[in-house]
């Protein structure tokens, strides 16, 4: 079931009801831990029980740390938990993409090997429930967090609808507490709530599908060679639409969230108006940078070992943060890239240590960021290397002289939401939206927000999903 679907627009409201019913506060867990139920199991009933084996394994083995009172029993149980989460994970979403790298091994040492595809289908949304629950027994397995008290409200925390199959990445910490006291939505938190929804729908329906999303389809997915135009026009449409799609997704999901009464954290915060890469990740999917930070880029040694072991850990976090995205070569140099850009951005930092720019080198620095980071999104888009260089060529020229592939009309509109939508994240860089929306007079936020729901209406037609899903 997908947040853009008239399907969800019914169950939401269903469960809306549900939860506003005058019922015990245990009676109400169980009816949304149902509904989160089948919210997945819309999509493919039998990959519920991947959700079933997860949470039980991850519970009992969160039980087994705390009880524990040998280290060898502790690594036990840690080990049952990780073995448990990433073997799913490896199996589901690497197994064929390992079986296709070493195939292509043997071929180029003159072994012709064939082996039959094995059609592995991918559960939606896995990677984003196993970092979750990994979490959960890390934490504990770490003491910097005690198990939750009863296994309802644990199972609720794996599977809350809202973050299920796209995050953002939750920390029991963060929610299992939310669900041992009885919450429903004040009347302020509902209308904020569905004010989120609202644009993040917009953002997805209107934007990254109706209008940004088949301009880069037109150049990526054509057999024709862009020019510098084409190649330009078509990267930036999708750096508005994987922006558009994934933000928009999250901010639907704290909406919802919030309707019901529960917080959760920001997974954006206008990421395109960063300066430099490290300020990059800590508004582009936060969840998950702060995930990689905490569990691989901290116990890999950090910045407490010197500059190489640093470099290092950059290196190593962002080639596996690329290769969590997507089971493909092409997602590992997206994030080697980034990895090159940290540690460059580190080393130039070092060097230049006490500089503050001024506000037209700040300027100047957050533009150059954007267009670095739309080199990396080339690879993100791109389903082969083949393809990523005849793009990267173009951008640069190099590809003589192309005929155009896209029409006038598409450009134009590229370049308006394009640039609309950069210049909204300067505006917003040091605000927030809470803060933009309270200030803001009722009739101007209720005519933007009639607007949004008109053009959203206007737009919809059968919900794509969302490109997060696949990962």
């Amino acid at each position: 079931m997908v947040f853009n679907s008239l399907t969800f627009v019914v169950f939401f409201a269903c469960v809306l009801l549900m939860h506003s019913l005058p019922l015990g506060w245990t009676t109400r867990k169980i009816n949304l831990l149902l509904a989160s139920y089948l919210f997945y199991s819309a999509w493919n009933p039998p990959f519920v029980i991947l959700l079933w084996i997860s949470t039980v394994v991850d519970w009992y083995a969160a039980q087994g740390l705390v009880k524990a009172l040998r280290p060898a029993a502790r690594h036990a149980w840690m080990l049952l938990s990780v073995l448990a989460n990433l073997g799913m994970l490896g199996y589901f979403k690497y197994g064929q993409f390992l079986l296709d790298s070493f195939t292509a091994v043997m071929s180029t040492i003159g072994v012709a090997w064939h082996p039959a595809r094995s059609d592995i289908v991918l559960p939606v949304g896995i990677s984003f429930y196993t970092f979750a629950t990994m979490s959960y027994t890390l934490d504990v397995y770490l003491r910097r967090a005690l198990p939750a008290r009863n296994m309802l409200d644990y199972a609720l925390f794996v599977t809350f609808f809202p973050h299920l199959v796209a995050g953002p990445i939750m920390r029991p910490t963060e929610l299992v507490p939310q669900f041992e006291t009885p919450r429903r939505a004040t009347g302020e938190q509902l209308r904020f709530g569905l004010a989120l929804m609202s644009i993040g729908l917009f953002n997805k329906i209107v934007l990254a599908d109706s209008f940004l999303s088949h301009v880069a389809e037109r150049v990526y997915d054509s057999d024709k060679t862009p020019g510098a135009l084409d190649a330009w026009a078509a990267t930036l449409a999708f750096s508005g639409q994987i922006f558009c799609d994934f933000a928009g997704y999250s901010t639907t999901a704290i909406g919802a969230a919030l309707c019901l009464g529960f917080a959760m954290p920001d997974n954006f915060r206008f990421p395109y108006a960063a300066v430099g890469f490290t300020d990059f990740w800590r508004r582009w999917h936060i969840t998950l940078s702060s995930w990689l930070r905490d569990y691989l880029y901290i116990p890999l040694g950090g910045n407490r070992h010197g500059p190489r072991r640093t470099y290092a850990a950059l290196m190593t976090t962002m080639l596996l943060g690329g290769l969590w995205h997507g089971a493909n070569w092409t997602f590992v140099a997206w994030g080697g890239l980034h990895g090159l850009y940290l540690a460059a951005e580190r080393a130039v930092r070092a060097r230049f240590a006490g500089y503050q720019p001024g506000p037209f080198i700040f300027l100047a620095l957050g533009l150059l960021t954007y267009m670095l980071v739309n080199v990396t999104w080339v690879f993100f888009r791109a389903k082969t290397f083949g393809k990523a260089g005849v793009a990267l060529r173009g951008m640069f020229g190099l590809n003589g002289a192309a005929g155009p592939i896209l029409p006038t009309f598409d450009l134009l509109v590229v370049a308006g939401i394009v640039s609309a939508m950069v210049l909204i994240h300067w505006l917003m860089r040091a605000r927030t939206l809470e803060a933009v929306i309270a200030r803001a007079p009722a009739v101007l936020v209720s005519g933007v927000w009639a607007l949004l729901l008109f053009a959203i209406i206007i737009v919809q037609g059968v919900g794509s999903a969302f490109i997060y899903f696949q990962f």
